[in-house]
């Protein structure tokens, strides 16, 4: 089995509202018809409306929704059915086969087929930053932000997908996908965010350790990152 990850664009001046419905009516179950499993939609729901202050772009337009889920193969030959769902669902898309790493799996707000999972998503994209290689890269994240990200935040789930390969021409040049959960207050609340509620002192320690932890393989402005609500099918 393999896991894509499909980024998709509305049409410009599309509802977006509507365009939410419309995948979560639709999309899923054609989706399982083509042949895909485990699909999870991040929507910007209203929901999330609040966390725009949270939104990190690095310039041109972001997408309007993700889409992830699982295939026998990724394999452009045994994948047009998916193809064709996917082009009829929005203007366009990019899709990347990835390798998942669930470093917390959600035990606390277990997910309903169908229903929205409680609190919201955070999902960032990461690119290549030109100081490092690609290897040196994977070593500050994997290996040593990882366990910085689960000491001094309130994620519930934390799922780490290193890109293997573009699956469509120009896509966008990330080189991994994250997915974090957190608790509906942390959207608004930075001391939820960073797990020191009513703790100063701990905030502050938190929210240094991450920072300085980012900036060894994340160069300002080059990364997107998006509040979103989790839906899984």
């Amino acid at each position: 089995m393999e896991k894509v990850v499909c980024l998709l664009w509305a049409a410009a001046g599309a509802d977006r509202e509507g365009f939410n419905a419309g995948l979560l009516e639709r999309l899923p179950a054609a989706l399982a018809d083509a042949g895909a499993s485990r699909i999870r939609l991040n929507l910007e729901d209203a929901q999330v409306a609040a966390g725009a202050p949270l939104r990190q772009s690095r310039g041109p337009r972001q997408h309007d929704a993700v889409v992830q889920f699982w295939l026998p193969s990724a394999n452009p030959l045994l994948r047009g059915a998916i193809d064709r769902v996917l082009d009829a669902e929005c203007d366009h898309w990019h899709g990347w086969l990835v390798a998942e790493s669930t470093i917390i799996a959600n035990a606390a707000y277990p997910t309903r087929r169908g229903e929205r999972t409680a609190g919201w998503a955070q999902m960032a994209f990461l690119t290549l930053p030109e100081r490092l290689s690609h290897t040196q890269w994977r070593e500050i994240w994997q290996d040593h932000h990882t366990l910085v990200a689960i000491e001094t935040q309130a994620n519930f789930e934390y799922v780490q997908n290193l890109v293997v390969r573009a699956l469509t021409p120009d896509a966008p040049p990330y080189v991994a996908i994250v997915e974090e959960c957190f608790p509906a207050a942390a959207l608004t609340d930075p001391f939820v965010f960073f797990d020191a509620v009513g703790d100063p002192a701990r905030f502050r320690a938190n929210l240094d350790r991450m920072m300085a932890s980012c900036e060894r393989f994340i160069d300002s402005g080059t990364i997107d990152v998006i509040p979103t609500g989790q839906y899984s099918f």
